[in-house]
């Protein structure tokens, strides 16, 4: 048989209630009590509980590509078909919880991106957290506006929102071969800088440092040489393209060196980063690119002989003096002072003027009588190719590959790179140094 026992209130014996009842609402102790559950009790709810700090699990899968999240809950997030990107409450409150976890183990394949919604994640306000390792469980607090929503499990150290950071570039495309048979001399590749306010080809100045994301892979393209003529009077290659790309840049693209004009009619000094020179009888010098290369040098006559255009180079126009290659220009970014990219000389028919290749790394012009033949460009310096003599051998000098320099403080140098580049980091304290000398890639 059962008792009922009606009361409002239930008090201590110093007067202080102990369970009151007001409205439907039962109070239990007062402001600043400890209400205690003895050892071995159990404490049941078979209804709802507020103001706990508990996670409400959801019972439906989340396979949408957008969730809106709600705080103190838990969800299944299954990529298996699609990625997911989670917008996070607009407001939140101290405390407040939120779990993800990686149901069907796809993240890798299809990640998961937290977009903050305009609170911090982990002290700022992007990027966006991205987690893309399979099998991840996320768990993430409210700590307050200043750090705002901090993982206390993820599954993994990486700092969700590193910021971008700033690097250096010196970016030098391959060079033009030089022009067969009294050709003109090869275009230097065109030259890009960022690095300590130092120029750029054809007199410009230095462009704006790269601003990488972490996580994020940077492709680095080399240009490839430009060979020079070999054959039938015709004019030299184009050197190839330089780059460097990935998202949220602007691609740099350094445009391939022109080639020396062939000594044959309708045969023209070619365009490009810096342009190819004329030949010894027939067509006009190549002209450079603005911010990148000057033009291919003239051909000069006096008397009996014919002295074919330089290449142009980075630094100065070809056949500056008379059929000599254009200079290059001098960067630091290294940590010395290293000057690439000149024009390859053009041919001197009585080998009497001078014919050498533009300083940093310009292959030597042939000459005639006597006979000398073309050089080609010091590797790896974006220089042009040598002009052809006008007696067999009248070959022309290749040009040079180009090259791609990164520089970056030590402290944000991520490791991972592609291709295979030289990386300094003892010539320039605090300072890493990638050198590409042939394509490859950079993981910020």
């Amino acid at each position: 048989m059962s008792s009922i026992i009606k009361v409002n209130t239930v008090q201590d014996t110093d007067g202080n209630n102990i369970i009151n009842e007001n409205a439907n609402t039962i109070t239990i102790g007062a402001s600043g009590d400890t209400i205690s559950i003895p050892a071995g009790a159990t404490l049941a709810n078979n209804g709802t509980a507020t103001g706990f700090a508990s996670i409400a699990w959801q019972s439906s899968i989340v396979t949408a590509a957008t969730l809106n999240a709600d705080a103190n809950k838990g969800y299944w997030i299954d990529t298996s078909s699609n990625a997911c990107t989670v917008t996070l409450p607009g407001s939140a409150s101290v405390g407040d919880q939120l779990y993800f976890v990686d149901y069907a183990r796809n993240f890798g394949t299809n990640a998961l991106t937290i977009n903050q919604n305009s609170l911090n994640y982990q002290g700022n306000s992007s990027p966006n957290p991205i987690y893309n390792t399979n099998g991840q469980a996320i768990a993430i607090v409210y700590s307050g506006a200043t750090k705002g929503w901090i993982p206390t499990t993820d599954d993994d150290v990486s700092f969700e929102t590193s910021q971008a950071y700033s690097v250096n570039f010196l970016c030098i495309a391959g060079g033009g071969g030089g022009g067969h048979d009294q050709g003109g001399g090869g275009g230097a590749g065109g030259y890009r800088n960022s690095f300590n306010s130092e120029a750029s080809g054809r007199g410009s100045s230095a462009e704006t440092a790269l601003s990488l994301t972490p996580g994020v892979v940077y492709t680095v393209a080399v240009g490839a040489l430009g060979a020079g003529s070999t054959s039938g009077a015709t004019s030299g290659a184009d050197g190839g393209d330089s780059s460097i790309s990935g998202t949220g840049i602007t691609t740099i693209t350094s445009i391939g060196g022109g080639g020396g004009a062939g000594n044959s009619s309708g045969n023209n000094g070619r365009s490009g980063g810096a342009g190819g020179g004329a030949a010894g009888t027939t067509g006009s010098a190549g002209p450079g690119t603005a911010d990148q290369g000057f033009d291919g040098g003239i051909r000069f006559t006096d008397g009996s002989s014919t002295d074919t255009g330089g290449g142009g180079g980075a630094g100065q126009v070809g056949s500056t003096p008379r059929n000599s290659g254009g200079d290059g220009v001098a960067s630091t970014i290294t940590g010395s002072s290293v000057t690439r990219a000149g024009g390859g000389g053009g041919n001197d028919y009585f080998n009497s003027h001078d014919r050498s290749g533009g300083s940093g790394g310009g292959g030597s012009g042939g000459s005639t009588a006597p006979h000398n033949p073309a050089t080609s460009a010091t590797a790896n310096t974006g220089s042009g190719g040598g002009a052809g003599s006008g007696n067999s051998p009248a070959d022309g000098g290749d040009g040079a590959a180009g090259v791609v320099i990164l520089r970056m403080a030590t402290a944000d140098y991520s490791g991972t790179t592609s291709g295979s580049p030289t990386v300094d980091q003892s010539t320039v304290s605090g300072q890493t140094i990638l050198i590409f000398n042939a394509s490859g890639s950079y993981t910020a």
